[in-house]
This record gives C-alpha cells, structure tokens and sequence, in this order.
C-alpha cells in the first residue's frame, strides 16, 4: 500500500484561538498567497473564550459566540484540520505530528496551545459531575449534565477569575453555590483586601457562600456521581456538580524534548519568536516580556493574546514589530459589581519608592487604589466605578509622571482636562510621547 504524501505547508499554526486567529490575518496583510495549514483538537467554531460564562448562564446562544464568521477559513485561504491533535514538534525536520500518526511539514511553525487546566489530585475526583471550565465543551458538558441531573447545589473550588465567572453562570441559573479558596480572599493575585470584601458581600447577597483558606480534601459520591467534598478543616459540603477552577497552565506537552526552550511557558522574544528561528509562540502558552523591568510571565489575557498573536504573524511573513510587554489586566463584573484591575495591585511591602493611594465607599461598593512608583502609575483597582479606567491604563502604558496632578488622581471627576496639556495632546494625536 503506497504511503500517503506529507501534507506540507509555508504557515502552519497549531491551535485556532484568538492568539492564532490574530496571526493569520496579520500573515495574510503581508502574503495573501503563502499556504496556511491550521490544526485543532476543537470543532472549527471561533468563539469567545470569555464569554462561555454567559453561554452557561443562557444570557447568549451558540451563534453569538462567534466572534469571526464561519466563512474566516475560506475568506483567509486556511487548510483547516480540525479536531485533530499535534503530539509532538519536531524541529530539526520542519515538522508536526499528528495523534494519527500523520506529519505535516512547515516553513514557519506558530504554536497557540494555549492554556491547560491544574487539576489537583483529589481523591474520588474521577467521577461524574466533576468538571473544569475553561472551552465551549466544558460549558456544553456542565449545561448537559445539570438539565439530566437536575443540579440544585455546586461547589467551585478557586476563586480567581475562572472560578468567579463559573459562580457567576451557575448563580444566574439559580444553584446554591458555595466557593472554596485556599487564599484567605478571592482574587487574591489582583485584588486587595478591600476590594475582596466588597465581592465577598455582594456574593454573599446573592446567595453565594464562601470558604476561604480552605481547599477539597476529597470529592465524596454515591452511585457513580458526586454528592459533596470534604475539606482540609474537615467540614463536609453537600453538592451535585463540582467544578475544579484553580487555574490554568501552559500546554506545553508537544515541544517536550524538542530543543524549544521551555521554562514555565515556551520562552519568545519581542518578535513572538522561540530560540529556533522558523518556530513562534503567542497567547497563554508564551512566556514573554512583562511590561515592568521585561522579566518574562506568562500572562493569560484574551487582548494580550490577540497582540502576540498579531506581533508572530507579522514577524512570521517578514514584518518585524516589537511586542512592549504584558500587563496584568482584568475586567470582570461580579455579583453585579463591575470591576477592573490593571498592572501592580498586590503589594507586600518591600517595594521601594512606592506610594499608595486609597478612596473608599464601602456601603455603595465603591473602590479605588493606585499604586505609584516614583511618582508613575504602575497598578489601579477600581470597584464600583471603572468609568476612567482606559485613562489609567493609558497613563500606565505611558509611564506620565503624575506630580503636576496626583492630588487629582482619586477624585470624582478625575478625567482627561486633569491631565498635562503636551499628554492630552498626545491622546488626541497618537503621537509617542518621549517622558
């Protein structure tokens, strides 16, 4: 029987998320002829990630996932395969494996595996009704099983941001939820104390309990399905669906013994590109520069992804732009409390040089802290009221001195006419700032 021919390719990409999505369309604004092959262990829909926390909760249908039309494919000249796993890299022949056992050579290679989640070992998690929640298939997993088994109760172990917004789906589907956390608050890499305590309550009004400094011992079940956990103290929750929200890691498994280097993530430069040079990662899988010093972190951001994923793409079809650097950020409304937090927030005090400032309303949920360092701002937690938020960040991202104006940093009307004339005209005109 003849061997079937390599499929082979200028672009391949492993992986279609928006990391992967950003880097076509920036390849395809410099090559409209180069051949692109895309592989994915998920169905061909371009969806959301962040918004599968409203698909669970039923504030949005299927449809409205989408976030590039079906046609993306077809329009972009993509050879997509899809619910196909790579297994394996392998460099020095310019190729991918396939679980399948097919190859399928390249010219430049782009890795967006993205992140996986950590499943701690619990003991009796191997069960039904134990889930992550971190793809479309697991929202769709999670909806099946509690219109089967008619689910009344859920414990959500993790309360960063994944666990929040699982809390938040399975809240507006009316399920008692009670969140575990090993940290003694949620959110505890972004948000302080305060900010925590406003959460806490407006989760606690919503019927939701909290058990911090806590974790799942055990998951106990009966009959194949869970019933509840145990925890380290030893109290016993009683629940029908448990999801595991801890985080997420990245999913390196493929370049494993392939000379990519690798430390927590797979490490790039400023180019997206790894220390082989036809080879690039972006997204969640990435270990780039931070946006503070340059020290590299891997940094599971939706809009941070789509910008290294547009910075490979370009760098990929000889278009080289610079990557300036992740900042920590996220936007999340919970409880029905909006919320925003952006660079350094989390202070332990043995930073130098740094001044905190503080405005509070605690009885109408109201918080703000800026973090300044030698008088520019380098991290704000906003609670309540996020209405300047973009103004923040983009005094962050500019490194503008704020001497001239930090007294008028937390006050109500605190917007762009507060700012120094030459930066207000730099907002209008886009023009890089020299400060």
């Amino acid at each position: 029987m003849a061997k079937s021919k390599k499929k082979t390719a200028d672009y391949v990409i492993v992986g279609n998320s928006v990391a992967a999505i950003a880097a076509v369309e920036a390849i395809r604004e410099t090559d409209c002829d180069g051949s692109i092959i895309m592989v994915t262990k998920e169905g061909e829909m371009i969806y959301s990630r962040p918004m599968i926390s409203y698909y669970l909760a039923g504030k949005v249908k299927l449809k409205n996932m989408r976030y590039r039309e079906a046609g993306f494919y077809k329009q972009h000249n993509i050879q997509l395969l899809a619910e196909k796993k790579v297994v394996k890299v392998e460099p020095k022949k310019n190729t991918v494996k396939l679980g399948d056992g097919s190859l399928i050579g390249y010219g430049r290679l782009l890795i967006t595996t993205g992140g996986e989640p950590v499943n701690p070992p619990i003991k009796g998690a191997a069960v039904k009704g134990v889930f992550n929640f971190t793809t479309l298939q697991d929202a769709e997993s999670i909806s099946r099983f509690i219109k089967a088994n008619d689910v009344k109760s859920a414990v959500i172990l993790g309360a960063g941001l994944i666990g929040l917004k699982a809390a938040e789906a399975l809240l507006a589907r009316k399920i008692k939820i009670t969140i575990v956390e090993l940290a003694d608050r949620i959110l505890a890499t972004t948000f302080d104390k305060k900010a925590s305590q406003i959460i806490d309550k407006a989760l606690s009004k919503q019927g939701c309990r909290l058990e911090l400094s806590d974790s799942i011992k055990q998951v106990i079940s009966g009959k194949g399905k869970v019933t509840g956990v145990e925890l380290l103290s030893g109290k016993k929750l009683a629940a029908e669906l448990v999801v595991i929200a801890i985080g997420v890691r990245p999913n390196i498994e493929i370049v494993k013994g392939s000379g990519i280097k690798v430390k927590r993530g797979i490490v790039v430069d400023n180019a997206m590109q790894t220390n082989i040079s036809n080879i690039y990662a972006a997204g969640d899988v990435a270990e780039a520069a931070g946006f503070f010093g340059g020290r590299k972190m891997v940094l599971a951001i939706w809009p941070d992804a789509y910008r290294q994923g547009r910075i490979a793409g370009a760098a990929m079809a000889g278009v080289k732009t610079r990557y300036q650097g992740g900042i920590v950020m996220n936007s999340v409304e919970i409880a029905s409390v909006p919320t925003i937090s952006v660079g350094v927030t989390v202070l332990d005090g043995s930073e130098d040089n740094v001044e905190v400032l503080e405005k509070s309303d605690l009885k109408n949920s109201i918080y703000r802290k800026i973090v300044l360092k030698d008088d520019c701002l380098e991290g704000v937690i906003l609670v309540g009221k996020i209405d300047r938020a973009g103004i923040y960040t983009g005094l962050i991202k500019d490194r503008v001195k704020t001497t001239s104006f930090k007294e008028l940093l937390l006050n109500e009307d605190f917007g762009i006419i507060s700012l120094p004339k030459d930066y207000r005209k730099h907002m209008v005109s886009d023009v890089p700032m020299m400060m």
